[in-house]
């Protein structure tokens, strides 16, 4: 059978797809009804089993890794895990899926947007104090009024309408920023029970500053003394997700050894995305001589915020907030981490909240990482099937736990004219902490 594309590529040995993962699918199609891009596209190569049969025939020799169909469906793809909760025979499709963006990357193949993603991450994640730099000047730019200008004004959609659709999706950045060098212990409020350490990150350190302070307020009141280590920096997620490994490993050595002598018994993060990077360093690392055992020692150690409060018994707020609240779910807190009840058991223990859920709560809302950035226009379809699940539980808050999921959901509440406030998890129990009581 003749090979489709150049036939000069195939996959490498490093970091190759797992023909044991691939051979574990039995084509069953009942991953097709949880997978986002199936469900707006309705193209069976835009489906986990598509994007399967697609690998396969590459390991086998009937289609080229650098033929357009392979690279279109399988970047396509929003990495959200979703098939994995779905599938009955356990297949690892985040696995496959994540290797095979590692094989483009070896290979020179990224598509263009996903290529100039990845420049960025590796120049700027890297180095939070670039990092730092970038997000103040884009601070200055929303603060001055002159994102506000440019937008009435229409001139980047004039003059670039790709950079336009990445500016409309750029965050809010913080006032303050939080990072480890500007805090690093938090004491607990009363007798000392538990001591863990904190995961500061690189977005949510300048975008969502308030978050981490909320989180941090919330872990003092349940009797948490928490170590913010020195040195922490972005974990590598992005790069991951985006094929690009080798930076990953390099970030994964470097929190490792921030975290190794940090004294918490548990390492705790409010970042979906970035808690279930964390919690796979074991593996990311596995053929590392040096840091595979501390790898995994590290990954034990982690635990999503909301896992860690209902872990350790945290105490119900006695404030009162009343209203209806939908909770979203974020895909790679409860695909990759198995996390759905602590948060919204968090939530249904405020006194005066109405928690209500909304029609299939576990699908992605499409912001998954920069694919808001890559693939706009798939990402926003996605999240319109969101919205009118949200909008039909008459719900006035939505809650989530991931940045990516926050500021999707607000860009689409904004223009569809919804009057909806979103929220983190630890913004909202630590306003029902700071409540009076019923």
């Amino acid at each position: 059978m003749a090979v489709v594309g150049s036939g000069r590529r195939g996959f490498s040995a490093v970091d190759a797809p797992d023909a044991s993962i691939v051979s574990t699918c039995v084509h069953c199609g009942l991953c097709l009804n949880d997978c986002p891009t199936y469900r707006v596209l309705r193209v069976e190569m835009d489906s986990p089993r598509g994007r399967i049969q697609l690998i396969k025939a590459v390991q086998d020799g009937r289609l080229a890794l650098d033929s357009p169909a392979f690279l279109n469906h399988t970047f396509q793809c929003l990495d959200c895990r979703g098939c994995e909760t779905a599938c009955p025979s356990g297949v690892k499709y985040g696995a496959l899926i994540e290797a095979v963006r590692a094989q483009t990357v070896q290979a020179g193949l990224l598509p263009r947007r996903r290529r100039i993603a990845q420049a960025v991450l590796r120049v700027v994640f890297r180095r939070p104090r670039l990092l730092r730099l970038a997000a103040r000047g884009l601070w200055l730019y929303q603060r001055l009024g002159l994102q506000t200008l440019v937008r009435r004004l229409g001139i980047l959609r004039l003059a670039a309408p790709p950079l336009a659709e990445v500016e409309a999706l750029a965050p809010p950045m913080s006032a303050r920023f939080l990072q480890a060098s500007d805090l690093r212990f938090v004491p607990a409020e009363g007798e000392r029970r538990q001591r863990a350490a904190f995961v500061t990150g690189c977005v949510m350190s300048v975008a969502f500053a308030e978050a981490h302070r909320a989180s941090l307020r919330v872990l003092a009141r349940n009797g948490c003394e928490v170590h913010v280590p020195e040195h922490q920096g972005c974990c590598g997620a992005l790069h991951v997700h985006g094929g690009d490994r080798a930076t990953a490993r390099e970030l994964a050595r470097r929190n490792i050894d921030a975290f190794d002598s940090s004294g918490g018994e548990a390492v705790v993060i409010n970042s979906a995305g970035c808690g279930s990077m964390l919690k796979e360093y074991g593996e990311l690392l596995a053929d590392d001589p040096v840091y595979a055992e501390r790898a995994h020692a590290f990954a034990a150690r982690v635990r999503d915020l909301s896992e860690y409060l209902v872990e350790i018994g945290a105490a119900a707020p006695a404030g009162a907030l009343r209203g209806r609240v939908v909770y979203q779910d974020a895909c790679h807190l409860v695909h990759a981490q198995g996390v759905s009840r602590q948060p919204r058991d968090l939530i249904a223990a405020v006194p005066g909240v109405e928690l209500v859920e909304m029609t299939n709560p576990t699908i992605c809302c499409g912001a998954a990482g920069l694919y808001s950035v890559t693939d706009t226009a798939v990402s926003l379809a996605i999240l319109e099937e969101r919205l009118d699940a949200i909008e039909a539980t008459g719900a006035a808050t939505v809650v989530s736990a991931n940045p990516g999921c926050l500021l999707h959901i607000r860009m689409g509440a904004r223009r569809r004219g919804l009057q909806l406030e979103v929220l983190h998890l630890a913004e909202f129990l630590d306003r029902a902490y700071g409540a009076a009581p019923e």
